[in-house]
């Protein structure tokens, strides 16, 4: 579907489901299975979830796709509770051991958006993840600097 395209930069999203805040119905499981697919992708960045433990270890993909960006999941868009700014840190940490710093794009999980009508945050919430994910960004960037 993008052979030929060159300039902006391609990716793509793995999305376990965003439509329900109860984790037990939506997709589970690592990325083991699709790693082979994966590394036949001609894409730039693979946008994956890494906020719920649903989504297995960094590791799986850190492994075979480093030589790729990721988009990493650092917030869950469906959970109440906004994720502390440390925890959010460990997480690219984590992927820091696989990837370099410029490899590494943070985001949430899946988008803030509504789902047949249904959202699954409120603004408030999501702001407050998205203020958490910036600052995250700061004092890792700050690292890199130092």
């Amino acid at each position: 579907m993008i052979e030929g395209v060159k300039g902006p930069r391609t990716g793509l999203h793995i999305c376990r489901g965003n439509w329900s805040r109860d984790e037990s119905v939506l997709l589970t499981g690592d990325y083991t299975k699709l790693v082979p697919a994966l590394q036949r992708m001609k894409v730039d960045q693979f946008v994956l979830e890494f906020s719920t433990p649903r989504a297995g270890e960094i590791a799986v993909v850190g492994r075979a796709l480093s030589g790729r960006e990721i988009g990493l999941g650092g917030v869950n868009p469906r959970t109440e509770a906004a994720e502390s700014v440390s925890e959010i840190v460990a997480r690219v940490e984590e992927a820091l051991s696989f990837y370099r710093p410029e490899q590494v794009f943070l985001n949430p999980d899946c988008g803030f958006g509504c789902f047949a009508n249904r959202c699954v945050n409120d603004h408030v919430t999501a702001t407050e993840k998205t203020r958490r994910m910036v600052e995250a960004a700061r004092i890792l960037r700050g690292r890199q600097a130092g």
